[in-house]
């Protein structure tokens, strides 16, 4: 015989003894809500329901939620149905198994690991200056709604499929009108690769070059953490190379021997500055004469408010540069969205790298943005952002003038952060974990080196408000005297 059950918590009526199936389905149900299987707020299955799959009469059932109900364990909600609205007061403890949340200067006591921004994004704080988070408050929701409407209202079922995984062939076209209005840059559609975001360019890459037998990408000094453990995680080596007023070092850049580097020349990270022309020519050499790769992370490209727009690398010298860029700072990281642009030699192994990686990204989210490329609504975001963006700049640079005022400031001219540093007498860590004892959290400039630099703070502005960036400043500025 056929053994009967449901997929509701897995009962199976069998289990019940003959004559006690009331008692041992309030046993269960109690029991499920005991250990947060069925926490507060979750719905049971209809009476008629539940009776039908474990084929009992609905009087057995019905008796069941009575007797929930009696000892405060549930209640009806008419046609919501029956509720779960609470747990025994002594429930059987759980076992987490999310990673305990550290102390804070547990954060900042050794040398940042693999795993060192989930900790600190984990970690509570009363204001937090992170750098690389935009204002998350202005996604435009309304145009994204009324977008992904109109992409479904049109989308044929055949579109629910497996896609190319090069990406949707409406935002490939879309990246390439975007990046020839916005970068000068001149790309086929046919070239473009859609994937999620810069980070997963540098994994990608990352193996077409080791594949290639590269084992070393050169890095700026300093330069951002999370790439070069991106990089380091596919077998390559990052050797350093020294970041002045005019950007990388090209005289260092070929003292290292190696054959690729990434930088970030329309804003560099940290330090924020623009690649110089006379550096941009001397980089054009060194890649002509090594037949070398420049990873161009156009990052931080679109917010500029005191300056203007830098060309990108890659429409200089196209068979040279591997271009990514992304929406993450300019919609929201959760899109998981960004493109890329490899060099002919690498194009082929780059698409198999993504192929076998995911099979590409989502289609839906890609059409929706395909739609707000092409109908201006990104543009509009953008100049939105720009004034919302200067306007917390200003603030920041006016608090860290009054409450740091032997700070130096780097990198104010675009951006999402400011980096300062200070004169020695302290380690970074140590400000940034006394700061965020004082429910402040900061990034140290320290974790972005690879050399000894002076110590310094890397502080984002785009996300919180100007009151909490005065708040925030003036506390460092409190963590400083008491440090000093």
């Amino acid at each position: 015989m056929e053994p009967v059950g449901t997929d509701f918590l897995q009962l199976k009526i069998d289990d019940a003894p003959a004559g006690g199936r009331a008692d041992w389905l309030a046993r269960h149900l109690r029991t499920a809500i005991a250990d947060g299987r069925l926490p507060v707020g979750s719905r049971l299955p209809a009476t008629r329901v539940l009776a039908g799959e474990l084929r009992v009469s609905r009087g057995v059932v019905t008796e069941v939620y009575q007797r929930l109900g009696e000892d405060g364990h549930v209640a009806g909600r008419g046609r919501n149905g029956t509720v779960v609205v609470a747990a025994p007061v002594k429930a059987p403890p759980t076992v987490s198994t999310d990673p305990p949340v550290p102390l804070p200067g547990a954060l900042f006591d050794a040398p940042p690991g693999t795993d060192i921004f989930d900790a600190l994004r984990a970690a509570p704080a009363r204001i937090d200056l992170s750098p690389g988070v935009p204002d998350l408050a202005a996604f435009p929701r309304t145009a994204w709604l009324r977008a992904e409407r109109s992409v479904l209202r049109e989308l044929s079922a055949s579109a629910f499929g497996y896609g190319d995984p090069r990406g949707a062939p409406a935002l490939r076209t879309a990246v390439a009108d975007w990046l020839a209005r916005n970068r000068g840059i001149r790309a086929d559609p046919g070239h473009v690769v859609i994937v999620a975001g810069t980070a997963q360019t540098l994994s990608l890459l990352g193996q077409v070059l080791h594949g290639d037998g590269i084992r070393a990408v050169a890095v700026e000094d300093p330069g951002s953490l999370g790439a070069r453990q991106h990089l380091r995680n596919c077998g390559l080596d990052t050797p350093p190379v020294p970041v002045d007023a005019e950007g990388i070092r090209v005289d260092e850049l070929r003292a290292t021997d190696a054959s690729a580097v990434l930088l970030t020349p329309a804003h560099q990270f940290p330090t924020g500055v623009v690649l110089g022309g006379e550096r941009r020519r001397d980089l054009m050499s060194w890649a002509a004469e090594r037949e070398g790769l420049i990873i161009e992370d156009d990052y931080d490209a679109e917010h500029r408010y005191d300056r203007a727009p830098v060309p990108a690398l890659r429409s200089l010298l196209a068979e040279h540069v591997c271009y990514a860029g992304s929406v993450s700072k300019l919609l929201a990281p959760a899109l998981r969205i960004g493109w890329v642009l490899a060099p002919p030699r690498y194009r082929d192994a780059l698409v198999a790298a993504k192929r076998f990686a995911d099979l590409g990204n989502a289609v839906l989210p890609q059409l929706v943005l395909a739609q707000l490329m092409e109908s201006g609504a990104l543009e509009r975001q953008l100049r939105l952002l720009r004034g919302r963006h200067r306007r917390r700049r200003d603030a920041m640079i006016a608090a860290v003038r009054t409450h740091l005022p032997h700070a130096v400031v780097h990198g104010a001219a675009a951006g999402l952060h400011l980096t300062i540093t200070f004169d020695s007498g302290f380690r970074d860590t140590d400000l940034a974990a006394a700061a965020l004892a004082r429910g402040v959290k900061v990034q140290p400039l320290s974790w972005h080196s690879q050399r000894p630099h002076r110590p310094g703070l890397v502080l984002g502005y785009a996300a919180p408000t100007t009151t909490d960036i005065t708040e925030g400043v003036a506390t460092l500025g409190e963590t400083v005297r008491h440090l000093s």
